[in-house]
């Protein structure tokens, strides 16, 4: 019997690999046009990205699906090696290849194959070497231990059913004085049951 825990992960999963083709689809058909890109301009410049990093991949890398700009706190140095905890289409990865140079690495790690094949086309059409993407979960990270100098992540956290595990696996794979910085969305207070008990409020 699959356990709730798992029903949640299948159902981001799904929800997540929906999008990814739906880009997919909307891209190829011509039409991520004025009106969705402007939504992902706009929604990019209110959570903190600058004009610059708007203008890699809008409606490709960037499907506006954060909720902040860790980069801007991140104070990423050349010849870093960063993790990028739930990286999707690859925009933070690839805006971080690109503060850490040649010197320096990117990895993104993400649970949905559609996502991971997406990051991958978009460092190639974006002639982004210095980045990979692996498949894999926040809760049992595909990387080595005391190797990532940062590890980022935009809005992922949130969607795992077991975050204990996600903050164990970022202490186990991050450098002693290495840095983490996370955007993402917090609990105030006190939810009804009803939200609480429903699988869908993980994908809100």
């Amino acid at each position: 019997m699959e356990s709730s825990r798992d029903r949640i992960k299948s159902q981001v999963k799904k929800s997540y690999a929906e999008i990814a083709r739906d880009a997919n689809s909307r891209c190829s058909a011509g039409c991520c046009g004025p009106s969705a890109l402007t939504g992902i301009l706009d929604t990019g410049e209110k959570i903190d990205y600058s004009d610059d990093q708007l203008a890699l991949g809008p409606g490709q890398a960037n499907l506006g699906l954060g909720c902040g700009n860790p980069l801007s706190l991140a104070g990423l140095n050349k010849g870093e090696t960063v993790l990028d905890l739930g990286s999707g289409a690859g925009f933070d990865a690839l805006l971080a290849a690109k503060e850490v140079g040649r010197t320096g690495r990117v990895i993104g790690i993400d649970m949905t194959p559609e996502m991971v094949e997406k990051a991958k086309r978009n460092a190639m059409t974006y002639n982004i070497s210095n980045v990979e993407f692996r498949l894999g979960e926040s809760e049992d990270l595909p990387v080595e231990s005391d190797t990532i100098d940062v590890v980022l992540s935009n809005c992922v956290i949130n969607l795992s059913p077991d975050k204990a595990s996600v903050y164990g696996e970022i202490f186990r794979v991050t450098k002693p004085g290495g840095r983490i910085v996370i955007s993402d969305v917090l609990r105030s207070g006190k939810l009804p049951e009803e939200i609480v008990q429903d699988q869908a409020a993980y994908l809100g």
